[in-house]
């Protein structure tokens, strides 16, 4: 039965408890914010905050992508579930426990009330989702992950398409001239893994330079099939990691060091371990023992992760090391990779139609099958990686906006600045050590 906001206020009282419970001191928003006030009811929500996520995973089997909290927080969740109305009335609660906070001196606890509150409204909306409420595309993407994807005409995409098409060889239709040429450089199966694994080991050691990792961080390398995605981590916790490789479709040169960097270094392992040793280790901020999906902290993980690939690998660092190292071990002529790499970068202006089919598709306007076509026409996608796509987009909806705008959003944070590498790495680094929100990389026009 869908649930309508009715129900919250029929519950309130049931929360009143609840919410007296964590606010801990007074609610006075004219009290002084003493910094130690403050963090100690910030500390008071991290609890509550956690297991609402966790209760919230027992109905979205996607929602829960990492935990490595207290056990008995689980237990405690599994033995007693609750419903999706009282999971949004005690999120309401937390936010007005937040709400009654005084603003801190100090920023990192300001950043810390903000991600709380933002989170918490975000998975409020992924409750009423559940629940029946319907969003379009772009109100979803707002109250999941705090941003919207920019919107272009199907003309944007075909002025692109042409323009590749003048690059490619051959004749007939764009779609399958650029997957005919693009066929010429997939890996080989048999030399998967040792490409894999070298191209791992150059990011790894690249990131080693600009930021010191943990001792015993480490993650194990699988392959797997049957996936709607490439390449997935799953984090444990104690500085390690799950990366899984999807191979049900052909992986291409390129992909090597994009799923390195993305999965491993300096991407998604990295930001989950630095946030475990930097802000629940050292800090005790326990809220991010677990990590939301569904929330805006993704577009920052997804958004640091592709960004992280041009971190590592600087101008044209990343070609001139492919071609040296990579295209040898996939058996590759290494004669075509000049071009190869001028259609690929050319080919990169298209990341947004993904966004719009999924936009389409979700809001109704297209079928599945009519997606699919967007996907073949005017993202370059085969038929086959087409198909695999809407698989994705039907699994996780407006999450597609991660990657391409998160990637534009932190891009733009790490230069706002200008500078040289060092500034750099340090303005990308702190996006993997704070509770930064998407809205918080809008860079201060100060600095340019």
């Amino acid at each position: 039965m869908p649930y309508h906001y009715r129900m919250r206020h029929k519950l309130i009282l049931a929360a009143a408890a609840f919410a007296l419970g964590v606010a801990g001191c007074s609610a006075d928003p004219t009290a002084g914010a003493d910094t130690q006030e403050v963090a100690a009811r910030l500390d008071s929500v991290a609890e509550p905050y956690v297991k609402l996520v966790l209760a919230l995973g027992k109905h979205d089997a996607d929602y829960v992508d990492a935990y490595y909290g207290p056990p008995e927080w689980r237990t405690a969740v599994d033995s007693a579930p609750l419903a999706l109305p009282a999971i949004a009335v005690r999120a309401d609660s937390l936010i007005a426990v937040l709400d009654s906070i005084p603003d801190p001196r100090d920023e990192m606890l300001g950043l810390r009330r903000s991600y709380l509150r933002t989170q918490l409204a975000a998975l409020s909306a992924r409750v009423g989702m559940l629940a029946g409420e319907k969003l379009s595309f772009d109100s979803e993407s707002l109250a999941l992950y705090n941003a919207a994807s920019p919107k272009h005409p199907e003309s944007y995409y075909q002025q692109i398409i042409d323009s590749l098409g003048l690059m490619l060889p051959g004749s007939g239709a764009i779609p399958e001239r650029y997957e005919r040429y693009r066929s010429q450089f997939v890996i080989p199966p048999a030399r998967l893994d040792t490409v894999f694994r070298t191209a791992i080991a150059e990011c790894k050691s690249r990131t080693l330079k600009q930021i010191p990792l943990p001792q015993g961080e480490e993650f194990r390398l699988e392959y797997v099939t049957g996936k709607s995605w490439s390449g997935y981590n799953w984090y444990q916790g104690d500085y390690k990691s799950l990366i899984q490789i999807n191979t049900d479709l052909p992986i291409f040169i390129d992909r090597a060091i994009d799923l390195a960097c993305h999965e491993g270094y300096p991407g998604h392992h990295v930001y989950s371990l630095m946030l475990e040793q930097e802000l629940v280790k050292k800090r005790g901020w326990q809220e991010y023992s677990v990590y939301a999906l569904f929330s805006p902290q993704s577009l920052i993980a997804e958004g640091t992760a592709n960004y992280g690939v041009q971190m590592a690998f600087p101008g044209a660092e990343r070609v001139e090391y492919e071609r040296r190292a990579l295209w040898p071990l996939a058996g590759l002529d290494t004669a075509g990779a000049d071009e190869y790499y001028r259609i690929f970068e050319f080919a990169g202006r298209l990341a947004y139609a993904g966004n719009e089919a999924a936009r389409r598709y979700l809001d109704g306007e297209i079928t599945a099958a009519e997606a699919a076509g967007w996907l073949n026409r005017y993202a370059l996608f085969s038929p086959q990686r087409a198909a695999q796509r809407v698989k994705f987009i039907d699994q996780y909806r407006s999450y597609v906006i991660n990657y391409n705008l998160g990637k534009d959003l932190v891009k733009e944070y790490v230069e706002a600045g200008g500078g040289g590498s060092g500034q750099r790495w340090a303005a990308f680094t702190s996006l993997l050590t704070s509770p930064r929100l998407p809205r918080n990389l809008a860079p201060d026009p100060n600095t340019k």
